[in-house]
C-alpha cells in the first residue's frame, strides 16, 4: 500500500510539474509595440498584439518576434549618375515601420536588408532624373519621390517608410572647383550689380534733391515777389489814401475865406520862387514889365495877391 501511495503521489506530483510547464509555456506577454507570429506544427496560425495572450504548449510556437517600432537604417555611401552625367557619391538614412508582421515574416527572408537595397537603387534611379544643380536645390522633391517609389514596391513586404534623408551629396573634385568658381563669379556679379545700384540711386537722390532745391528756391522767390507786390500795392493805398485825405482837407480848407487867402498867398508865393530859380538857372533875367528890382516884384506880387483878396471879399 506504500508502494501505490508513493507511486500516485509520484504521478500527482508529475502532472502537476507538467501542469506549471504548460501553464508557462502557454502564457505569453507580449510588450507594447511588439508583436508575436504563432505557427502551430509550422503554420501561420496568428499574430499575438501587446498584452496576455494564450498558445497550446508543444503545439504552437513563436515563430517571429516583430517590432513595430519606427526605424532609421543608415543608407551606406554609394554612386549615382546624374541626368548630365556627373557621378557623385550619395549617403543617407532611411526610416520606416512594420506595419503587417505576417508579411514582414512570411513575404520577404530579410526587410531590413531588402528596404536598404531597394531605397539604394531608387535613389540612383531618382539621381538618374535630375540634373546637378537640381539635386542640390530639389532635395526636398528627390527625398519625396525615393519614398513613393519604396512604398510602392515594399507593400508586400508590411513595412511602410515614412521618410528618406539624403545626409551628403559629395560631386567629384573638377565639379566641386568648377562650382566654387562659378559660385565666386556669380558673387562678384551680385555686388557689381549691387554697387551700380548704389550709384543709381545715389544719382536719382541727388538729382531729386538739386530739384526739390530749385522747386523750393522757385517757390521762395515766388512768395518774396508776391509779399512784396503786395506791400507795393499797400503802399500805394496809403499813399493815395493819404493823398486823398490831403486833397479832402485841402479842399474844405479852400472853401472858406481863409482858405482862399492861404490859397492865393501859397501861389504868389511859388510864382515868386519859380521866377529866381530860373534866375539861378539862367543867364537870360525875367523881370516885370514896369519892375527893376526884386523890390518890385515884391511889391507887385503883394497888389496882386491883395487884389485877389478884395474880389474874394466882394
Amino acid at each position: 500500500m506504500d508502494f501505490v501511495f508513493e507511486y500516485i503521489l509520484s504521478m500527482q506530483t508529475l502532472v502537476l510539474v507538467l501542469i506549471i510547464i504548460g501553464l508557462k509555456g502557454s502564457i505569453k506577454f507580449v510588450p507594447q509595440n511588439r508583436a508575436y507570429v504563432v505557427e502551430r506544427f509550422g503554420k501561420f496560425q496568428s499574430t499575438k498584439e501587446a498584452g496576455l495572450n494564450f498558445i497550446l504548449p508543444f503545439i504552437d510556437r513563436i515563430s517571429a518576434d516583430r517590432s513595430l517600432k519606427e526605424k532609421a537604417v543608415d543608407v551606406p555611401e554609394q554612386s549615382a549618375i546624374t541626368k548630365d552625367n556627373i557621378s557623385l557619391s550619395v549617403d543617407g538614412v532611411l526610416y520606416f515601420r512594420v506595419l503587417d508582421p505576417y508579411k514582414a515574416t512570411y513575404g520577404i527572408d530579410d526587410y531590413v536588408f531588402a528596404v536598404t537595397q531597394l531605397a539604394q537603387t531608387t535613389m540612383r534611379s531618382e539621381l538618374g532624373k535630375m540634373e546637378l544643380d537640381k539635386t542640390f536645390e530639389e532635395r526636398d522633391i528627390l527625398n519625396t519621390n525615393i519614398v513613393a517609389a519604396i512604398n510602392e514596391a515594399a507593400g508586400p513586404w508590411g513595412i511602410q517608410v515614412l521618410r528618406y534623408e539624403i545626409k551628403d551629396i559629395v560631386p567629384p573634385q573638377s565639379v566641386m572647383e568648377a562650382m566654387e568658381a562659378q559660385m565666386k563669379a556669380e558673387r562678384v556679379k551680385r555686388a557689381q550689380i549691387l554697387e551700380s545700384e548704389g550709384d543709381r540711386q545715389s544719382a536719382i537722390n541727388r538729382a531729386e534733391g538739386a530739384k526739390a532745391s530749385v522747386v523750393l528756391s522757385a517757390e521762395a522767390d515766388k512768395e518774396e515777389q508776391v509779399l512784396r507786390a503786395e506791400g507795393e500795392a499797400k503802399a500805394i493805398v496809403a499813399i493815395a489814401t493819404a493823398q486823398a485825405e490831403s486833397l479832402r482837407q485841402v479842399g474844405q480848407a479852400a472853401a472858406t475865406a481863409e482858405g482862399q487867402k492861404a490859397v492865393q498867398l501859397d501861389l504868389a508865393t511859388k510864382a515868386i520862387e519859380a521866377k529866381l530859380a530860373i534866375a539861378k538857372e539862367s543867364s537870360v533875367v525875367l523881370l516885370p514889365d514896369n519892375g527893376t528890382d526884386a523890390a518890385s516884384m515884391v511889391t507887385q506880387a503883394m497888389t496882386i495877391i491883395n487884389t485877389l483878396n478884395k474880389t474874394v471879399e466882394t
